[in-house]
């Protein structure tokens, strides 16, 4: 029984005691006493004046005499009108620091088969650069939250899930290959994702340099970004990736394991680790298909369809979308806009 209960019970003792009834102990009004007053725990008096048919301050001091005789842990009391301030022993707060400080694990639940089970996902980085203050907090949250659910006794299951594939990463690659003659973590004494990321940096200023150099040629802006040499290498490397080229696969792996290590030592320094990890390059041709499902019920079933036609020149209301539900899960694909206008169209199943 811890404390309060103990003092409810007590209390409800007491009442019977003097007064010769029973009290509802769910009834007793027990509550932290006010710092402005002396004591730990503060008994509310009023709901038992119709027992004792004596004013507040007689009942209370009645009630507090009986409590200090019989509970050893009450030092002392004091009444403030209706309200009974009662002091804890010193002695008291002593051996529960006792109790803590020898009992393993005290104040958790142990997990079973029947806990509650609950996934607690955090970290997800990119594999194109290191983990940033950003990621610090988020680790850092998402396994306290994964520790005290598991504390209260939740089967807690933490994931990580890595964005290690897309045109982010190829941009790191790309850099690698033209500009880092076989640099690693080990000839640099850099961490390896340290190391991906100065690429990744120095991908973006070198395409800075070609756009410039392009819109100086009379290209617009639009023009300028998509036309540009190294913007255009890496999106054929990309698709070179989803191709499965054996070149673009081995140093893609070669690179994604040097991030890889540098990551593992940060979780390391952070003192947070993961029971499971996935990555997108695993997951993203089944969300593909998913998604393909969807469309080939389009044809296949009943459908629901609004389409919603908006002015490009006026304010957006509305984030253009194609929404296809498959099942439980709903799938959305954006839909460029095409000249003046911003089409949305939302399948419902």
């Amino acid at each position: 029984m811890n404390l309060e209960n103990t003092l409810v019970q007590s209390v409800a003792e007491a009442v019977k005691e003097l007064y010769g009834a029973d009290f509802d102990t769910q009834k007793i009004q027990l509550q932290k006493t006010r710092k402005e007053f002396e004591g730990d725990f503060t008994v509310v008096v009023f709901p038992f004046l119709a027992l004792s048919k004596k004013r507040p301050e007689e009942t209370a001091q009645e009630i507090g005499e009986e409590l200090k005789n019989s509970l050893p842990i009450i030092s002392s009391f004091n009444v403030v009108k209706g309200f009974l301030n009662l002091a804890i022993a010193p002695s008291y707060w002593v051996e529960l620091l006792k109790h803590i400080d020898a009992t393993d694990k005290w104040g958790t639940t142990p997990v079973t088969e029947a806990s509650p089970l609950v996934m607690v996902e955090y970290s997800s980085p990119n594999t194109n650069k290191p983990l940033h203050l950003g990621h610090v907090r988020n680790n850092l949250l998402g396994y306290s939250i994964a520790k005290i659910q598991e504390a209260n006794g939740w089967n807690v299951v933490k994931t990580n899930i890595v964005n290690d594939r897309g045109i982010h990463i190829c941009k790191s690659m790309l850099a690698w290959l033209k500009f880092g003659n076989g640099e690693t973590p080990e000839t640099s004494g850099k961490k390896g994702d340290h190391l991906i990321g100065d690429y990744y940096v120095r991908f973006d200023v070198e395409y800075k340099k070609q756009v410039k150099e392009l819109m100086e040629a009379g290209k617009d802006e639009e023009t300028a970004k998509r036309e540009a040499p190294l913007m255009q290498e890496a999106q054929a490397m990309l698709r070179k990736w989803e191709a499965n080229d054996p070149e673009v696969r081995a140093l893609w792996e070669k690179m994604n394991e040097w991030v890889y290590a540098g990551f593992d030592e940060t979780y390391k320094r952070l003192g947070v680790d993961f029971d499971k990890i996935y990555y997108e390059s695993e997951t993203y041709l089944e969300g593909k298909e998913k998604v393909l499902e969807g469309l080939e019920l389009i044809s296949t079933r009943t459908q629901q369809i609004m389409t919603l036609v908006i002015n490009a020149d006026l304010p957006n209301l509305l984030l253009p979308y194609m929404a296809v539900k498959v099942g439980l899960s709903i799938f959305r694909i954006f839909v460029r806009r095409s000249f003046s206008c911003v089409l949305s169209i939302n399948f419902i199943s």
